[in-house]
């Protein structure tokens, strides 16, 4: 599988170390996305008892820009990050394969 993203920022490594994280963005999600959107959300949401709330934090809170919804993170060293040269806004691929077991 085959996957298009945009390069949404590069963080230096909380703890020091020589890595980078790297958040990414799909890059579909980011055209949807385009058009300026209020904070809060286009609608109100009502709850008419507590379990509906537990089951819509989730969406409650990235609505409200609590939580980033959407966003990729990837770990990279210092030598990866420098040879493949990454900026913000890049359109980088990304591609996942499972690996075959073969034998007992």
């Amino acid at each position: 599988m085959k996957k298009e993203y945009v390069v949404k920022s590069i963080d230096a490594a909380p703890d020091g170390k020589p890595y980078v994280l790297v958040s990414l963005m799909s890059a579909k999600e980011l055209m949807d996305n385009s058009s300026p959107v209020s904070p809060f959300g286009s609608k109100v949401m009502g709850f008419s008892n507590m379990n509906d709330m537990v089951k819509e934090l989730n969406k409650m809170f990235t609505g409200m820009g609590g939580m980033p919804g959407g966003v990729t993170s990837i770990k990279l060293d210092m030598h990866e990050y420098k040879e493949m040269n990454l900026s913000v806004g890049d359109k980088v691929y990304l591609e996942l394969t499972k690996a075959e077991n073969t034998g007992v």
